[in-house]
């Protein structure tokens, strides 16, 4: 079958940088979807991305859809002829919705009988007929959160779409796509290289962009441009740039034509934190801070522009202008910050509001002290501490340097409590209540910060919870599931024993307090909503639900079965759950397992199914056959060192002295009717049941294992 090679390409406005590489890659998916679905055949995906054009380039796509061979049986023979052998209406009907004669049709023999039968085939359709369809569902499957319209049109989009290109082949398609007809013209840089740039095939695209346009139309290819650019100046000028991926793929998102340009800042400026610094450049100036090889900052950073200017030291200028005033502000809130320790602003904590039900961030940081002080032990650190640092870590909130760069949150909190001469474990833990704010991101380090951010995100979580504002699909607006990452990467990581039912308990029991507090001190007396029965177990599960895919994704080979089958246990923490986990994906490689699992599994379904229940006491009177002998013999050698290795949570070991019961199970269900006509004999041997499965139990519900 003949190819094509097929581009699209959708000319903007800027589009947002941020959400530029998942748009470009919604479209890409969304066609080869299309596609897909209509069963045509295509090469290699290319995708482009600027920040005034997403574009598709798909190589050697088919020019048709394949044939389709169609099958369909018709009525019976008997009911497709009458008694003179002429077709009743039943055969000329389904003849005439198959396109043919009844004397074409054919005739198929199945169990139930003979039935008219047609077979013929359905040619595919032109694959350049499909596009504009297959096109137009992608754009509108975008992830946009708001989409906007322009000018007079009724189409919708991110931003204002000025034109479209839709070859096939060297052919234009005249598809309308976003209220445009589509063209083989595109555009080049908007400054260097405004004029149209007529396209003669689809391979050419990115090339023909770049020599006549100005423009880089590959991501990727103007990212790492960029990347070897900033190096490359940075090492002109004896230092090293701080290239965060963010940053980088940011920057790729606001340039066509990357130009990096060295500039420079007062040396003053070098005795803020550096996180001001960074803060400044990075977050708010898209620039990468350069630091000596010593690692301290220069008063120097690096600019990608947009285009090659006739008159760089302008563009240069330009910019060290820019980011003059910015670090000028800097300075003055520093300065202004120290001039008042940070326990100075508890108070007026009280009138920043935490969330409407739950209270102000007062009443929060109140809370976070008491769970903080109640988890001091389990982190080892002084309860006296733990207080005081929950009751100054949300006083940064108010500083100036915080209120300009948000995301220093915490980071100055340590700085100011610093230079306040707190503690450095209070000091520090400032900061570490935050940790961690993503994957792979540290830890905290200190007693006194881990038990501080166990408690604010805990409170976090169970307070959101109990106002019925868990998170559903994709709206998770306080973050609950990041904050559950963290309570359980912290758990786990630094082997802490945390009892989640108590503390979830205890956070609930605070909540439930400012819950009734903050209703009461609103003008319209509205009462609180009362929190819903059950919440604590629903919170139990969304955390623990948060492990399912570290556990399943982890290749250590645990399976959804054994994690619900832990799970079902409801163990108190998550370190106990991790140690059954581990201790049944032990077990399950013993040559014994499969069979006990099994006899778990058939237990569960004797018990569940059996009538009057199992006897309190096992009376050995009534076990009458050598095989029931046996096994509560086994029993009872078996389940004092069992019970002993549950005690200290030795759950391998026990696992292991469990399956030694195999043989008396095994030969106990061969021989012994369980179910017998004697209900004294009946209730004795499901006491046996009950006391093989009450051990196992102890570690993992092994009914719950396949097989």
């Amino acid at each position: 079958m003949s190819t094509r090679d097929l581009l699209v390409e959708i000319g903007t406005e800027e589009l947002p940088p941020k959400s530029l590489p998942l748009l470009s890659a919604a479209f890409g998916e969304g066609i080869v979807a299309g596609l897909a679905a209509a069963g045509v055949r295509h090469g290699r995906l290319q995708l482009y991305a600027t920040p005034r054009r997403l574009a598709v380039l798909l190589r050697r796509v088919a020019e048709r859809q394949p044939d389709q061979e169609l099958k369909r049986r018709g009525p019976p023979v008997a009911a497709a002829f009458g008694p003179d052998g002429a077709p009743t209406r039943a055969a000329t009907a389904f003849a005439e919705s198959c396109g043919t004669t009844v004397a074409a049709l054919g005739r198929v023999t199945e169990p139930k009988g003979e039935f008219l039968h047609y077979t013929g085939v359905k040619a595919g359709a032109a694959t350049a007929a499909l596009l504009e369809g297959i096109i137009g569902t992608a754009l509108d499957k975008l992830p946009i959160a708001k989409r906007m319209r322009w000018g007079s049109g009724e189409a919708e989009f991110v931003r204002p779409v000025h034109w479209v290109v839709l070859l096939w082949g060297r052919e234009v398609l005249p598809a309308t796509i976003l209220g445009l007809t589509a063209s083989n013209r595109t555009r080049g840089h908007r400054f260097m290289a405004p004029r149209e740039i007529v396209l003669s095939s689809p391979a050419s695209y990115a090339a023909r962009l770049e020599k006549a346009g100005k423009v880089v139309a590959d991501f990727a290819v103007r990212r790492e441009r960029i990347r070897t650019g900033v190096l490359a100046l940075a090492a002109e000028h004896g230092a090293e740039a701080l290239i965060g991926a963010a940053l980088l793929d940011e920057v790729t998102a606001l340039v066509e034509w990357p130009v990096p340009l060295a500039g420079r800042f007062e040396e003053r400026f070098l005795e803020l934190p550096p996180e001001v610094l960074i803060a400044t450049l990075q977050d708010h100036q898209r620039y990468f801070p350069l630091r000596t090889p010593g690692g301290g900052l220069m008063a120097r950073f690096i600019t990608v522009a947009n285009l090659e200017s006739l008159d760089p030291a302008e563009v240069r200028a330009g910019n060290e202008r820019v980011v003059r005033p910015r670090l000028a502000d800097g300075a003055f809130f520093w300065d202004q910050d120290r001039r008042q320790p940070l326990a100075a602003r508890r108070e007026a904590l009280k009138a920043v509001t935490f969330q409407a039900q739950l209270g102000s961030y007062f009443q929060k940081s109140a809370r976070v002290g008491a769970l903080a002080t109640s988890l001091a032990g389990l982190a080892g650190a002084d309860p006296a501490r733990c207080a005081r640092a929950a009751e100054l870590a949300k006083c940064d909130l108010l500083t100036g340097l915080v209120g300009e760069f948000p995301e220093l949150q915490g980071t100055m909190g340590a700085y100011y409590a610093r230079h306040d001469g707190e503690s450095p474990e209070v000091a520090a833990a400032m900061a570490e209540q935050y940790l961690p704010r993503f994957a792979g991101d540290a830890l905290p380090a200190g007693g006194v910060g881990t038990a501080l951010a166990l408690a604010d995100k805990l409170d976090t979580i169970v307070g959101i919870f109990a106002i019925g504002q868990k998170p559903s699909g994709t709206k998770d607006p306080f973050a609950l599931r990041r904050l559950a990452l963290g309570v359980l990467r912290i758990v786990l990581e630094r082997r802490l024993d945390l009892d989640l039912v108590a503390a979830i308990a205890r956070a609930l029991e605070l909540a439930r307090a400012d819950i009734v507090a903050t209703a009461a001190a609103r003008v319209d007396g509205k009462p609180p909503a009362p929190v819903a029965a059950g919440v604590e177990a629903e919170i139990y599960d969304y955390v623990f639900e948060r492990l399912r895919a570290h556990y399943l994704e982890g290749g250590g080979g645990i399976t959804t079965e054994m994690f619900d089958a832990v799970l079902d246990r409801r163990p108190r923490s998550p370190l106990d759950f991790d140690s059954r986990l581990r201790a049944l994906g032990a077990f399950l490689g013993l040559p014994d397992a499969a069979a006990l699992s099994g006899a778990n599994k058939r237990i569960a379904n004797i018990l569940r199914k059996a009538e009057g229940g199992a006897a309190r006491e096992l009376d050995a009177s009534l076990l009458t056959l050598a095989e029931e002998r046996a096994l509560a013999e086994a029993l009872g050698v078996v389940a004092p060192g069992v019970e002993a290795l549950l005690a200290r949570r030795d759950y391998t070991a026990a696992l292991r002295e469990l399956a030694r019961l195999r043989p008396a199970v095994d030969a106990f269900f061969d021989k012994v009717m369980v179910m017998a006509d004697d209900a004294a004999v009946r209730a004795n041997r499901l006491h046996l049941l009950v006391s093989v499965q009450r051990l196992f139990l102890e570690v993992a519900d092994l009914s719950r294992l396949p097989g």
